[in-house]
């Protein structure tokens, strides 16, 4: 379960302040996976990363009592001076998981080769994509924060991809932000909407589509 306590997140620029979240109390409940959506600006990410606890919100709390994973995108967070095999073993002890468990796994599915013995700086972006998702599911996860996938490598990749991605979402719950509702639909039962600081909630995706879609007009 993930529980929003009276959170406010904002951010001040010059004499603007912009709200992202006013006052707002929710729970994620276990056993579903939840669509988050909004116009461009609206928090989306931003509510993502207070969730993971990647930022803090200016008053309120955030429980968390779930395995919760950081924000699953394909934009590194990696150290670029590091090898990938340095960075793996960081996340790895910071998450507490079996550093020898995630350096094989992610070994065997990026398929990286002597590459993973190099810094990331020196990585293509298709290779820190592959080393970013290996990562993301070898560690596993009650709920897992997923930011806009996309399709990376070629089909064999993307298959692959697929296939590990089903096999924890078996046993995992989602929150989700992408701009392709046909991806909200597929994995998300039901629906929030950002706007104006406050989170819409609906128990059917579709409803929250639709709300989207009035909004983003």
């Amino acid at each position: 379960m993930i529980e929003l306590r009276n959170v406010t997140k904002f951010y001040r620029a010059e004499a603007h302040k912009k709200i992202i979240l006013d006052r707002v109390s929710f729970t994620f409940e276990p056993g579903y996976s939840y669509g988050l959506l909004g116009v461009n600006g609206a928090g989306k990410s931003t509510t993502l990363r207070l969730i993971s606890g990647a930022q803090l919100p200016n008053s309120g709390s955030i429980r968390r009592r779930a395995r919760i994973s950081w924000p699953l995108g394909f934009a590194s967070g990696f150290h670029s001076g590091l090898s990938g095999r340095e960075n793996l073993k960081f996340v790895a002890r910071a998450y507490g998981a079996d550093v020898r468990h995630v350096i094989d796994f992610v070994a065997d599915f990026a398929e990286l080769g002597d590459y993973l013995d190099n810094p990331v700086r020196t990585y293509s972006s298709g290779m820190s994509a592959r080393l970013a998702f290996g990562l993301s599911m070898a560690i596993q996860f009650d709920c897992y924060l997923i930011d806009e996938i996309t399709a990376v490598g070629d089909v064999r990749f993307q298959q692959r991809c697929e296939d590990i991605f089903a096999r924890r979402r078996a046993n995992a719950d989602l929150i989700v932000v992408s701009h392709s509702m046909e991806t909200i639909k597929s994995f998300c039962d039901r629906g929030i909407v950002l706007v104006d600081g406050r989170m819409l909630y609906y128990d059917n995706v579709e409803n929250a589509i639709e709300m989207y879609y009035k909004i983003n007009r």
